[in-house]
């Protein structure tokens, strides 16, 4: 049942006849105005009816018991704070009034929908103990409203707990102190609105926008708006970011500007059109960006109609269908020639079979030649070593040693045309060197002109700054000679020989017709005449070995198939232009190299000594076997021979003592060498391994260089360089052998050595040694000695550390893979003017042509290292003072 309605007095009768009964007696203070309030108000406090209407909360803070509250009983609050709770819950708007030191709460009916389910035991409650999740924030609040401070916040974020967990809500706030009559900051009253609603609202138009312009940007769309009667108006940044014309410049219908002009009016006409008629609007044309390019842009328009029928705007979206366009222009175009397309691709196809079929010819050619040169090279290794040794059986027969002699020229030229094939068949060993190809071309000239007579006319052409090569100088020197000679054959020994040298680049459109060629930078020889010229047919086959134009008995017909396989072995790439009558232009381009050129050394040979060590003979030939015994026996080694690997291995596995093991490359069986020498050194550590072969496959020999740690002796070969060679491999291989065994004595022969000199007390040591134990023991025992060692296994590594480093000594051996220690010690030299100089070499004959440099003979022990590095420290610094006294 409804509870009566409480009788409203009429305050405002009654107030204005106590301010009329306060102006008669002439009292119309503050206090007698607050005290006609008190009078005015008590009675409905008596009667329990205030405070006056105020809906739920009203209700609850008349029936409230609020003597147990900090606020006291109802009759006992200051009438600023009766005056502002009935303002507070009488007001439409959410309000909260947090009252005394305590912040008691108490507000009206529009805040319950912010208080939830904590109403109604929120009103009368304190706002630390009602909102915990938000004490921080209200804490600092509240302080700043008891200062007298006045704050709003709009679009507030909160997280607050009303009953059914975290939720995060977004509220404008507006808090106002409320003052007592002494002046004093009693209370703070906070308005609230709530916009959650509308924030979440505003957030999801933001999102369905996003959404809107992602879908527009995905298909290349853009938007924009026209007046009910087709006129572009206001701001449309899509079209002014697309067109890039500026505000004044697209209104109306100044947009058409940006319109091709051979599109423009019909653009006009259909959109005019279109506005008419009330319907959708479906174009194209062509639109120029903002960058001046011209697209394709596919258009759709749609009006939006009110309620009442009228159009209230055109909405419409260009989509960028340019590569749609495009790829329908070329499938188009490719209906249309695919026939033709078709034809051409099957030409290409059979170019590319063609080209294929030429190398796979070229590949089985140049096994063929190889396997042909190793068996000659063995023939001539048979007879160059019968011969040598028949030498010192007819020694002062001078008609006898003639005959020799010839017969040892043949065996020369012999080599030379096996060295062809194996160079056709990229299976010579290379030593290439960084070389400037100008020097070789200015140094031929006058052996040139001897080779091809006065009839021929030789003109040299060398551009500026041409760049280094990394190739074999010898094998360039003979490339040159092979095409001068066929220059001269063409020409009949009459005509002008052009030789050129440049820098070139070959770009990837070049590359795309030379399959096997990568592009870059080249250096360029190019030899041309003026012969009689050649067939394409004929150019064809010029690069095959035994294939010639010439008469027969004039040439071998591997001329041309060495410089091929000596060129690309070098990882380079040749080219001839040909035409009858016209000459001939043969072009060879050389990898190009950024390192600085090698220096060219000449090395004194010393007198041939041999050994007395037992040698193990693997060789499958055995009139090559017969002779190599023999050979060796002269030179006073023991001997032992083997047919194969095989047989060998039972030899290594007998117990036998064996200290060199000197094996061909290319045999039969199932065991290859290379195997063969790993399993030896297995069961003999100290023994020394020594390959040779005419023909040395890809098993030691990769890119045309030795692998590292790998001695190889080509065949045919003489006796002083089988004699050189064994005696430096068995110095390695005692040297590594000594770096094996403990360092015992080590420490006592430093000190018996003598002290360094005194520039070398903390020097740098550069250590080049391809073998890894003897670099590892030689390095370890200098830096006993207090040296700084930098350690290189390889020229090319060495060469790396000079550039970066000072170097006072420099400690190399004499045959390194790919450059040799000599050459390395010139460029050295080049970049340390005061560099001293030691060469570690098992061939002690070998003394290099440098001045001040020392020779230490392998095997070596710590006193000998030392007296030679402090000695060649000491020898060149010597020179340098006197150098430098002389200059002086």
């Amino acid at each position: 049942m409804a509870n009566p309605p409480i009788p409203q007095p009429n305050f405002l009768a009654e107030w204005d006849s106590l301010a009329a009964e306060c102006l008669a007696n002439g009292r119309l203070g503050e206090s007698e105005l607050l005290e006609a309030a008190r009078r005015l108000l008590l009675p409905a406090l008596r009667r329990g009816d205030w405070p006056i209407a105020g809906g739920e909360c009203g209700a609850i803070i008349r029936t409230l018991d609020w003597s147990g509250s900090p606020l006291g009983p109802v009759d006992l609050w200051s009438l600023e704070l009766r005056a502002t709770v009935a303002n507070i819950v009488n007001s439409p708007v959410a309000k909260v009034l947090m009252w005394g030191p305590d912040h008691v709460m108490i507000y009206n009916d529009a805040y319950i929908a912010i208080a939830g389910d904590k109403h109604p035991d929120a009103l009368g409650g304190t706002v630390p103990d009602i909102w915990p999740e938000i004490w921080d924030w209200n804490r600092e609040i509240l302080a700043a409203g008891f200062r007298g401070e006045q704050l709003a916040y709009r679009d507030q974020p909160l997280v607050l707990d009303r009953g059914a967990g975290l939720e995060a809500v977004t509220f404008d706030l507006f808090y106002t102190p409320v003052y007592e009559a002494d002046g004093a900051v009693a209370g703070v009253m906070c308005t609230c609105m709530d916009n959650s609603n509308r924030v979440a609202l505003e957030r999801s138009l933001a999102a369905s926008n996003f959404r809107f312009r992602t879908a527009m940007e995905a298909v290349h769309g853009v938007l924009w708006t026209n007046s009910a009667d087709g006129r572009m108006l206001g701001e449309q940044p899509s079209w002014a970011a697309l067109t890039g014309q500026p505000f004044e410049a697209y209104q109306e219908l100044g947009w058409a500007n940006a319109v091709h002009e051979d599109d423009r009016q019909g653009s006009i006409e259909s959109w005019h059109a279109a506005v008419a008629s009330r319907s959708m609007y479906v174009h194209e044309h062509r639109v120029r960006r903002h960058c001046g390019t011209w697209r394709n842009f596919a258009i759709r328009a749609l009006p939006i109609v009110g309620d009442d029928g009228e159009i209230r705007e055109w909405v419409g979206v260009h989509t960028d269908i340019t590569h749609q366009r495009a790829a329908e222009s070329a499938l188009r175009e490719l209906n249309a020639n695919l026939e033709t397309r078709v034809i051409a691709e099957i030409d290409e196809r059979r170019q590319a079979e063609a080209k294929l079929a030429q190398a796979q010819k070229m590949e089985s050619l140049g096994k063929l030649t190889g396997g042909v040169a190793h068996d000659f090279n063995n023939l001539l290794q048979v007879v160059s070593g019968n011969l040598q040794l028949l030498a010192r059986d007819v020694a002062g027969n001078e008609k006898a040693e003639a005959r020799l002699a010839n017969a040892e020229a043949g065996v020369a030229r012999g080599a030379k045309l096996a060295s062809q094939l194996l160079a056709f068949g990229r299976r010579q060993t290379l030593e290439p060197k960084v070389v400037n190809v100008s020097r070789f071309v200015r140094g031929m000239d006058d052996m040139l002109r001897h080779a091809l007579g006065e009839g021929v006319e030789i003109e040299t052409i060398v551009g500026g700054g041409l760049w280094n090569s990394f190739v074999d100088p010898a094998q360039v020197e003979n490339a040159l000679l092979n095409l001068a000679i066929n220059a001269r054959d063409a020409m009949d020994g009459q005509g002008q020989l052009t030789v050129e040298v440049g820098n070139a680049f070959l770009d990837a459109d070049y590359t795309l017709g030379h399959e096997e060629v990568e592009a870059g930078q080249y250096v360029m020889l190019a030899v041309s005449d003026t012969g009689c010229g050649m067939t394409p047919e004929i150019v064809e086959k010029v690069f095959e070995p035994f294939f010639s134009t010439k008469v027969e008995g004039k040439g071998s017909g591997l001329g041309l198939s060495m410089v091929y396989g000596f060129v690309k072995q070098s990882g380079g790439h040749v080219k001839i232009y040909s035409e009858p009558g016209e000459g001939t232009t043969v072009r060879i381009y050389l990898p190009r190299s950024l390192a600085s050129e090698d220096a060219e050394v000449q090395i004194a040979a010393g007198p041939v000594v041999g050994g007395s060590e037992t040698v193990l003979v693997v060789e499958d030939d055995e009139d090559v076997r017969a002779t190599v015994v023999e050979m060796l026996a002269d030179l006073g080694y023991n001997v032992v021979k083997a047919p194969d690997a095989d047989a060998a291995l039972i030899i290594v596995q007998s117990g036998m003592p064996i200290d060199i093991l000197f094996t061909d490359v290319v045999m039969p069986g199932t065991l290859k060498s290379p195997e063969l020498a790993r399993r030896a050194r297995e069961r003999l550590p100290n023994i020394a391994i020594l390959f040779t072969s005419g023909y040395t496959e890809n098993s030691i020999v990769h890119g045309g260089k030795l692998d590292a740690g790998v001695e190889l002796l080509s065949k045919p070969y003489t006796r002083e360089a089988l004699a050189r060679r064994l005696r430096h491999v068995v110095a390695n291989s005692r040297q590594a052998s000594q770096a094996r065994a403990p360092a015992t004595g080590q420490q006592d022969e430093a000190a018996a050595s003598g002290a360094l000199p005194a520039a070398l007390a903390h020097g740098t040591i550069l250590l080049v040694e391809d073998d890894s134990l003897i670099l590892m023991n030689t390095a370890e025992m200098l830096k006993q000695s207090g040296l700084l060692v930098i350690e290189a296994g390889s020229a090319e590594e060495a060469m790396i550390a000079l550039q970066r480093s000072r170097i006072d000594v420099l400690v190399t051996d004499i045959n390194l893979p790919g450059s040799s220690g000599v050459t390395l010690a010139e460029e050295a030299r080049a970049l340390h003017p005061a560099v001293g100089l030691v060469f570690a070499t098992g061939d002690s004959a070998m003394a290099p042509a440098l001045a001040n440099s020392r020779l230490l003979a392998k095997p070596y022990g710590m006193r000998q290292l030392l007296d030679a590095v402090s000695e060649a420290g000491a020898r060149f610094s010597s020179a340098g003072e006197n150098s430098a006294a002389m200059k002086a």
